[in-house]
């Protein structure tokens, strides 16, 4: 529960500690007094968003301090350990807003984000108001609320992660349908165009050999004359046939020479091996360069037939066999859809049955928890004077969806007999003020130690009435604890602890502070209520009567 609150240079707020205590805590005052001021203040602290413009005109920077007890097994105790913080004694929530509009924020003096201040704050307060802006008179909302109230928390889960896997399954049909429907559509093309690519067979680097070939044999006549001209100067009519002779001679003299021919005859016959080692590369390209005319015609055919196919397709001679690999895989989705459109729609049709099932499961455990609820409002209702009005949960088919197949509306009906419809449009001021009480008791029911705030719920009742809602909320509070901003005397009657706030005027600044009201300060400030601003006799016994009742 919320223990106290220390507020610095916030809006028309100097300095102000408070220190809460269990059961009904009161605030009231005047209109304008800064009572709201203070739900801005404790907002802020909880990571809320709110009012963009929060320091105090003059201060550099406004701070709120705020620290609860939290009893064993309390839900916050997760999220601070999920966020590495360890909790002792008490909690501790700081944060500052500066001039500039920079916020930052502690948790027992460990810095964190306004989002884990968030977090953490939807376990520790709930704010109710009569305009309450957390869904109760958007219908949008109210199925969550349900769910809530039902604690479906798992059973969504598993709804939504079917509903996830029923859209990947419906697009991987659709993907396949249109993947099918799109080589169909062109089977034509690509049945001719895989037969005329397997027909020519055309292989990585082989345009290139083509082209090298084509060049050679357009060029032979030319160079082959010329090459034949040196392999007859090679051989024998020529450089071999001299060098021969040459080393004939010579041998015939080397024994008369003593000795000095002997290196001459070396070098020679090292000659010799390389005329023929350069008759025999001659001889070589003369028979590579030896063809028919129509070998011409078959390169020149097959080099023009890849560059053809190439420059159909948009694509390199060398990307031919890669590009038919690639249509041979768009005629095997083709070939083999029948098995494969089988077994996606098989996928679907059981995805689709497990979201069924698990929207069918939610169906029920909402018409239950719908069930159970408005029973729940009927008893909260009667202590609240309106036993005679009908609170009922509406649960209709919608739309599926991840969170199922039901729209849920809550509807009243505030007389017998009376037409019922959305709780926005049919309660009046004051009716909406309790329907929204005895729907926030029921829908907090499990919420150990939550600190409700309840801001000017009373507004728009009076009298008997005011003093059932200030019961109620005496009740709520007697297990836990509840703050209330109000401007019934019913209702502050009935306070367990009760605090006045007073706005102060010193010359141009105004200020806000919250004073704490003993036992004859009550009297005064309930007998006010009743009477005004001239407090008589007669309204202080009237307001004793209320606080002893």
């Amino acid at each position: 529960m919320l223990r106290g609150l220390d507020i610095r240079d916030m809006l028309i707020i100097d300095q102000l500690e408070l220190a809460f205590q269990p059961g009904l805590n009161v605030l009231t005052g005047e209109t304008g007094a800064g009572k709201s001021i203070l739900l801005d203040a404790l907002g802020f602290v909880l990571g809320w968003r709110g009012r963009a413009e929060l320091v105090r005109q003059g201060a550099q920077q406004g701070e709120v301090t705020a620290w609860f007890d939290l009893p064993d097994g309390h839900p916050a105790y997760a999220i601070l350990s999920d966020a590495g913080i360890a909790i002792e004694d008490e909690l501790i929530l700081r944060r500052i807003n500066t001039r500039d509009g920079r916020k930052t924020a502690w948790i027992n003096d460990r810095r964190v984000s306004g989002e884990v201040l968030r977090t953490l704050s939807d376990t520790l307060v709930e704010l109710h108001g009569q305009h309450d802006d957390r869904g109760l008179l958007n219908p949008r909302g109210h199925r969550q609320m349900l769910d809530s109230y039902a604690g479906l928390d798992d059973a969504l889960a598993k709804t939504r992660d079917a509903w996830r896997t029923l859209g990947q399954a419906r697009k991987a049909l659709a993907a396949a349908e249109a993947q099918i429907a799109e080589a169909r559509a062109e089977e034509e093309y690509l049945r001719h165009a895989v037969g005329e690519l397997d027909a020519l067979n055309p292989e990585a680097g082989e345009e290139a050999t083509l082209d090298t070939q084509r060049r050679l044999m357009q060029a032979a006549e030319k160079i082959r004359a010329d090459i034949s001209k040196a392999h007859q100067a090679l051989g024998l009519q020529g450089a071999e046939g001299l060098v021969s002779d040459a080393s004939r001679w010579l041998i015939g003299v080397a024994d008369q020479a003593e000795g000095q021919l002997d290196q001459p005859l070396a070098a020679i016959e090292q000659v010799l091996l390389a005329l023929d080692e350069a008759q025999s590369g001659v001889a070589g390209c003369l028979d590579a360069l030896s063809f028919n005319t129509s070998e011409l015609e078959e390169v020149e055919e097959r080099l023009f037939a890849i560059r053809g196919l190439a420059r159909k397709h948009g694509v390199l001679p060398d990307e031919l066999r890669n590009f038919a690999d690639g249509l041979r895989a768009r005629l095997a989705v083709l070939d083999g859809s029948g098995d494969d459109l089988r077994a996606l729609t098989g996928n679907l049709q059981t995805a689709q049955a497990i979201y069924d099932a698990a929207a069918e499961r939610l169906t029920v455990q909402r018409t239950k928890a719908a069930k159970t609820l408005d029973k729940a409002m009927a008893a909260e209702l009667a202590p609240l004077k309106m036993e005679r009005a009908v609170f009922a949960t509406d649960i209709a088919a919608a739309d599926p969806g991840p969170e199922g197949c039901d729209a849920v509306a809550f509807t009243v009906a505030t007389n017998p007999g009376a037409p019922s419809g959305p709780i926005n449009k049919i309660a009046s001021g004051g009716e909406l003020s309790r329907f929204l009480l005895a729907l926030k008791v029921c829908l907090t029911q499990a919420s150990d130690g939550l600190t409700m705030i309840f801001d000017e719920i009373d507004r728009g009742v009076g009298g008997a009435t005011a003093d059932a809602v200030g019961r109620r909320l005496a009740e709520l509070a007697a297990g836990g604890q509840v703050l209330v901003v109000t401007h019934s005397p019913q209702v502050a009657a009935l306070g367990s602890h009760h605090w006045r706030v007073e706005k102060q005027q010193d010359r141009d600044v105004t200020t806000s502070t919250v004073v704490p009201l003993d036992s004859t300060a009550r009297v005064d400030e309930i007998a006010r209520m009743l009477s005004g601003d001239s407090v008589t006799d007669a309204a202080r016994a009237a307001a004793k009567a209320l606080i002893q009742t």
